[in-house]
């Protein structure tokens, strides 16, 4: 039996999900793989056309309710339309669970994830749903940044996907549908050979450092650590890092780099320091390949800061 790939569409209304739909089916030559269904659970401001969708043999059907959306609904729909390809544009306020868990027809495969984002209402969500936006880019494959302009944070945006979703591919396209190739700004001098990372940027560096290693290759930082030094840990290796808080206080997580420490004095686990180490890019077993390697210039003691966590925004 063939596999029928479905192609799931993600984001808040009027976030630019229908839009993208009917661009991948018109523009982007889908239209030529068969008949395509598409399952549409909101209504949006852009509508689909359902003489130009019978043109490229495209059908659409509508659920109103987030309990309607059954494995009994989609075995119905599959036997009616008998579609070689599925587009879900899935309801935003929506649980994710729903859509994930609900059993789809025999030979129905979720092949890609798409997120739209209002990057002109993002900063909203985050204050106010994050749990629920973040629930979305978690599941996605590519997070689609529209209504860009100069203004728009495009590194902290792609901090708070990252720290969910190591895997996702971020596109920033413009108002006008071009893309928005500006430079990431970065809130400290990459150019500088050695660089104070303070608490609010921690996570901005970790991110950056994990993704770019190369940019800090025989670079000094210098940083406040809290120690992860349990006696599991293989002699003359430690991690200094943060507790950081990604989506919600359930998602605190611990994010540090690899450490070689020589001296035979071990640093005592959990105790807080402050750090200068040079950074090294070389082949490490716990990043299954090459990432940033620590190798300290000094260690002093330090004091537990206030707030112990460090945020991605």
């Amino acid at each position: 039996m063939n596999e029928i790939p479905i192609y799931l569409f993600t984001g808040f209304m009027d976030s630019g999900k229908t839009t993208l739909i009917k661009e991948t089916l018109l523009e982007n030559g889908f239209a030529d793989e068969g008949k395509s269904l598409i399952i549409c659970c909101e209504d949006g401001e852009i509508e689909f056309d359902e003489e130009e969708l019978n043109k490229i043999n495209a059908k659409i059907v509508m659920v109103e309710n987030e309990e309607d959306f059954t494995a009994e609904f989609l075995a119905q729909v599959n036997l009616q339309y008998l579609p070689d390809q599925v587009f879900v544009e899935y309801n935003g306020t929506w649980g994710m669970d729903t859509f994930m868990e609900t059993q789809k027809p025999k030979g129905w495969v979720l092949v890609q994830s798409l997120a739209t984002v209002d990057a002109t209402t993002f900063d909203m969500y985050l204050a106010n749903m994050r749990t629920m936006i973040m629930e979305q880019l978690f599941q996605a494959d590519v997070v689609i940044f529209n209504r860009c302009d100069d203004s728009t944070d495009k590194g902290k945006y792609r901090r708070n996907v990252k720290a969910m979703n190591r895997k996702a591919q971020l596109v920033y396209e413009r108002a006008d549908g071009s893309l928005d190739e500006r430079e990431e700004e970065l809130p400290f001098d990459i150019s500088a050979d050695e660089l104070e990372i303070t608490d609010a940027d921690y996570a901005i560096w970790y991110m950056d450092c994990l993704e770019n290693p190369k940019r800090y290759e025989g670079k000094k930082i210098k940083f406040l650590a809290l120690v992860y030094n349990p006696d599991k840990l293989k002699k003359g290796v430690f991690v200094p890092g943060r507790f950081a808080m990604t989506c919600c206080v359930e998602d605190v997580t611990f994010i540090g780099f690899k450490c070689k420490y020589p001296e035979e004095e071990k640093i005592p686990h959990k105790s807080w320091i402050n750090i200068t180490a040079e950074v090294h890019v070389e082949f490490a077993k716990e990043y299954k390949g090459k990432g940033p390697v620590l190798y300290p210039v000094s260690i002093e003691p330090a004091v537990k800061p206030a707030d112990e966590l460090v945020y991605f925004s």
